[in-house]
């Protein structure tokens, strides 16, 4: 017998209908081909999501010019020779019924990639990389804004389902954002609409570039983690105008970030139990951290527009999932690690599992980032050893890039 009723039925964005409300939440999958063509690894983990009834799948965060890259192993939509893997992609995901939307991205300075030259709207160290680039000219600006719509371009021409902007967690749109990171004096800085304007354009640009009804949706960072950042108030007020611009869909989370845990906070709803049953000795007598930690932002969000909402951050219990669409706080509930370590994860509800799902938020997925392909470290149990073996060989250790100073 089917359990989460309020989780099963469909839902819309735009115009295009979803057979359910759980979200894929893009994440790096570190599975992409040297130039950043899809593989056929990757065509297996976004097909095996959709077989197991996910309903909407975002892709790990695609960039959309060279400078833009994050990191070894990630996907491109930034050429048109990228559009014959991403068709395979597209429809692969779409023959199981589920959908699917691009997400397009730039890192900005957060980059971690080889032989690449960041942008950075301000020549201000990445919290994250130790790295500082130089500041971008306007020229520079506006090339990024139109590789953004080239890239969404691309998404149609692939086939996708909708175009998800990446603005959140540091990269590139999160910088011009937040006054931490962009202390420019002029049309792109200087203050809080300046400040906003690189996102406003961006999402203009794509809806300028994409068939009218096409979804477009975004992931929106809400606040700094860090003080004297971006506050919620700021991102709240820019809201209407990116409504207004054409976005059908935001997701909440943190904008630039001191740590990657900062978006996927550790050990969420795992107490003494749970930690003595995955090994997690150094949380036998921890608390357990708290789910949908974006749950207010989302509910603030509703209150200031009339948009679709999709709450991603720490949903680990069926009865937190229910909860947040039974509220009305958000219309979708999106999550990234849990279906790493179970992507049948929304067919087991379907057939009556409720409670905790396995996922233990201990972040060792992130921190093979870029190392190794996407994986649960802690399943099957000889990936424990593994990891143990790498990290203590000083594996983990070695930078993707260098952090000198340009």
């Amino acid at each position: 017998m089917s359990s989460g009723g309020a989780l099963f039925e469909p839902g819309r964005i735009g115009d295009l209908a979803i057979r359910n409300r759980f979200v894929r939440a893009g994440t790096s999958e570190s599975m992409a081909a040297e130039d950043g063509r899809v593989t056929p690894q990757l065509l297996e983990l976004y097909s095996r999501l959709g077989r197991h009834d996910v309903g909407l799948l975002m892709t790990g965060h695609l960039f959309c010019e060279p400078r833009g890259r994050y990191a070894p192993a990630q996907v491109g939509i930034h050429e048109d020779a990228m559009i014959p893997g991403l068709a395979d992609l597209a429809g692969a995901v779409k023959a199981t019924g589920a959908r699917i939307f691009a997400q397009v991205a730039h890192a900005g300075s957060q980059s971690r990639a080889f032989g690449i030259e960041p942008l950075a709207p301000s020549p201000i160290p990445n919290a994250l990389t130790g790295r500082t680039v130089g500041e971008a000219t306007p020229a520079e600006i506006e090339a990024v804004v139109a590789a953004f719509a080239a890239g969404a371009a691309r998404a149609v021409e692939a086939g996708f389902d909708g175009v998800h902007i990446h603005g959140a967690n540091g990269y590139l749109i999160s910088e011009f954002c937040s006054p931490l990171t962009n202390r420019r004096d002029d049309r792109w800085g200087g203050d809080a609409e300046r400040r906003g304007r690189f996102l406003l354009e961006i999402v203009k640009a794509i809806r300028a570039a994409v068939p009218a009804g096409f979804p477009v949706t975004l992931k929106l960072g809400i606040a700094d983690a860090e003080p004297g950042g971006l506050t919620a108030e700021e991102t709240l007020a820019r809201c209407p105008d990116l409504v207004a611009a054409g976005v059908d869909a935001i997701e909440v989370s943190v904008n630039v970030m001191g740590a990657p845990s900062d978006s996927a906070k550790t050990y969420v709803a795992v107490g003494p139990r749970r930690a003595a049953e995955d090994l997690l000795v150094h949380r036998l007598f921890a608390q357990p951290g708290p789910e949908a930690y974006f749950d207010d932002w989302a509910r603030r969000v509703r209150e200031t527009v009339d948009t679709k909402v999709i709450l991603v951050g720490g949903l680990r219990t069926t009865q937190t999932m229910e909860g947040v669409i039974a509220s009305g706080d958000a219309d979708f509930i999106a999550m990234a690690r849990p279906f790493i370590r179970e992507p049948d994860l929304v067919s087991q509800i379907a057939a009556g599992r409720s409670g905790r799902v396995d996922c233990t938020s201990c972040n060792l997925c992130l921190r093979h980032e870029g190392h190794h392909s996407l994986r649960c470290w802690r399943t099957p149990r000889k990936r424990l050893f593994e990891h143990a073996i790498y990290r203590f060989t000083g594996g983990l250790g070695r930078n993707l890039v260098s952090t000198s100073r340009h």
